[in-house]
């Protein structure tokens, strides 16, 4: 993985960066629905507000969850904790530059034990 850390965030209205952290939401929420549906995994989530919670098999936790203030989303996983900002249409990692989804992909395979896509 690229170790760039992620140019300065693009701004957002505070109702740009709620639309776009919800949609984000949204769309993980959609794909592990279709994953119960085929059988692929069974992830539960639970989202209050803001925060995503996924419970995978074997009692694993990955938390996402955004942080208007800073306009950033963080993700909460067993390896490890990751902020990223909005640059350019792209959640990028302020350390790495590696993309939200890829690394929630990442995150999630490591605890699930199987290969998993959030970005498919």
């Amino acid at each position: 993985m690229s170790q760039t850390p992620a140019p300065a965030a693009t701004p957002l209205s505070d109702a740009e960066y709620h639309a776009q952290t919800r949609a984000l939401l949204d769309r993980i929420e959609a794909l592990i629905d279709r994953w119960l549906d085929e059988d692929v995994i069974d992830i539960d989530s639970h989202r209050s507000g803001g925060l995503l919670e996924l419970s995978f098999p074997g009692g694993s936790k990955i938390v996402l969850n955004t942080q208007p203030p800073l306009q950033e989303l963080w993700l909460a996983a067993r390896g490890g904790g990751f902020h990223f900002r909005h640059v350019d249409g792209r959640w990028l990692d302020t350390k790495t530059s590696v993309e939200f989804l890829d690394v929630l992909s990442e995150q999630g395979s490591a605890q699930a034990g199987k290969a998993l896509d959030f970005s498919a």
